[in-house]
């Protein structure tokens, strides 16, 4: 049996790239979140309110965040033997809730505004110039975050990347409405546009919960992940029939398991040499490695553990590249 770990980026170096990030994130968007709320506020209009809305949720993701770089931090312990690399998958969870409720209850002011029965003023000029703002401080930011997250190689980061990517497309629909508000001089346009602001936060909301909830269950590898430790194995001498294999995300990281056969006749020595081989072989074809587990079995043990993947199940008629024999 033979073992690997990833040293670079530690959950140190990563917990400090994130408390930056997260430090970056929260002073843009609480800045932003103040001027969007107040000249929403005092410009009439409910678009640029739930814009506004939609970054005070950034300031808390931001918090979060800063939460999550300090647990992350933390070595491994006898109540964490993997490490607490999972707490950043948890937050992004928390994240995604947090979005779905935030689009939801601006969907639910701006209908009201609809059948409340009065009529809807047209919101002040200001608020076509705040928006503007809105948006070139949004693209600094997603920008910055998803530079972040490819250092710190974080799903979170990642996610938070996409939100504020979004909120980009959501003040551009907030442009728009306001445009078509001063231009047919009609308030109704602006809850229109806050309708869909509000439809498009919840759908990046379900999308970001949807690759969380992947991790938190240990799937979402695919077939391609498989193929390419199989071939690792069919790369190296003496290495055969890889099976029981399972690779599961933490914190961005793959965590790998997997069964292979060698010669029964070999010295301990001589089957831990190949496993170090094979897990060299699966760091070439697969990145961002955290951890690799091989057990080594004698050839012709045909006993069925019941769980993980081999090359059968992946694909009836998949051929291994590079096998040696």
């Amino acid at each position: 049996m033979s073992e690997s770990t990833l040293s670079a980026p530690g959950p140190a170096g990563r917990g400090g790239i994130i408390k930056t990030a997260a430090i970056s994130a929260l002073a843009g968007n609480l800045f932003l979140a103040i001027l969007k709320i107040g000249f929403g506020i005092s410009s009439g209009s409910l678009a640029v309110l739930g814009d506004g809305m939609d970054s005070s949720v950034d300031v808390l993701i931001a918090l979060m965040s800063l939460l999550v770089s300090v647990v992350i931090s933390r070595p491994a312990d006898a109540g964490h033997p993997w490490g607490h690399g999972r707490a950043e998958t948890v937050a992004t969870a928390v994240l995604s809730f947090i979005l779905f409720f935030a689009g939801a209850q601006l969907i639910l002011n701006a209908i009201l505004s609809f059948f409340s029965g009065s009529i809807r003023e047209v919101p002040a000029r200001e608020a076509l110039y705040i928006t503007v703002v809105s948006i070139a401080g949004k693209l600094v930011l997603a920008w910055s975050q998803y530079l972040f997250s490819k250092k710190a190689a974080s799903a979170m980061l990642r996610a938070n990347a996409k939100n504020m990517a979004a909120d980009v497309i959501i003040s551009l629909g907030v442009l728009g409405g306001l445009g078509l508000s001063l231009f047919f001089k009609n308030g109704a346009i602006d809850s229109a546009a806050a309708i869909l602001v509000g439809c498009w936060v919840i759908k990046s909301a379900v999308g970001i919960f949807i690759e969380a909830n992947a991790e938190l269950m240990d799937g979402g590898s695919g077939t391609a992940s498989y193929r390419a430790i199989f071939d690792a194995v069919h790369s190296v001498a003496g290495a055969g029939r890889p099976h029981r294999a399972r690779m599961r995300r933490i914190a961005g990281f793959w965590d790998i398991d997997m069964d292979i056969e060698v010669d029964p006749n070999l010295t301990v020595y001589e089957a831990h040499r190949i496993a170090s081989q094979v897990e060299r072989a699966i760091k070439e074809r697969v990145e961002g490695v955290y951890d690799i587990m091989i057990h080594v079995e004698p050839a012709g043990n045909k006993e069925n553990e019941g769980f993980g993947l081999c090359e059968d199940t992946v694909n009836g008629d998949y051929e291994p590249q590079n096998v040696e024999k």
